[in-house]
């Protein structure tokens, strides 16, 4: 049985909308312009605690207080604006009925992980989910991976995925020993980091009997 370990945002979730919203509720409260889409897509990746450290360059000595914040206002607002990309249902379901054993992992804390994969109604596709703060490390630390996998029983291989849009997932499946798929259409960056398949829309079939596409 073949493996796919997927990202949650910019992978699975169209979420940028709805995490500028937290930060920009949380930057007017501190009397702060908001920040674009874009700013906000640069802050994302790596943790909630980094996402707010770059959200917040103008009062570093706060981020505690500001991280609290900006959770509260997330949580309120998780399903706002956020969507799964196009194809990513269809090849969840795909890639399930063929037999793949499917997880996620994602630095995006656990406790808004699962409400907005069981708000878009995918959580019962996936053998395992690991959240931010399930595991001491955060991708690009393999761990998360490792951790998801055993959590289904299964030990990684170099037959199995790891499904991203950001250099943090690419990092982490090649240093998991598994082929990489970078997924374009996010809002990531790759800055470098090599991998087998590289997508604009998430297609199962990009993935039959294990070989690698460029689609």
């Amino acid at each position: 049985m073949k493996t796919a370990i997927f990202d949650l945002d910019g992978t699975l979730v169209d979420s940028l909308a709805d995490l500028a919203l937290s930060i920009n509720l949380t930057r007017g409260e501190c009397g702060l312009a908001p920040l674009t889409l874009k700013e906000v897509a640069v802050c994302v990746g790596e943790g909630a605690r980094v996402m707010v450290t770059r959200a917040f360059p103008e009062v570093p000595e706060a981020i505690d207080r500001l991280l609290l914040r900006q959770r509260e206002h997330y949580r309120a607002h998780l399903l706002d604006n956020t969507v799964l990309y196009p194809g990513v249902q269809e090849t969840l379901e795909r890639l399930k009925a063929q037999g793949w054993a499917l997880a996620v992992a994602t630095n995006k804390p656990a406790a808004v992980t699962f409400p907005i994969l069981e708000g878009l109604g995918i959580l019962g596709l996936f053998g395992a989910v690991v959240g931010g703060g399930e595991c001491p490390e955060l991708k690009p630390d393999p761990a998360p991976l490792r951790l998801a996998a055993q959590r289904m029983g299964k030990a990684l291989d170099a037959y199995d995925w790891m499904v991203g849009d950001h250099y943090t997932d690419l990092e982490a499946g090649r240093r998991a020993g598994i082929k990489r798929c970078f997924c374009r259409y996010g809002f990531g960056d790759a800055r470098g980091e090599t991998y087998e398949l590289a997508l604009d829309r998430l297609e199962s079939t990009a993935f039959d009997c294990g070989t690698a596409r460029a689609l």
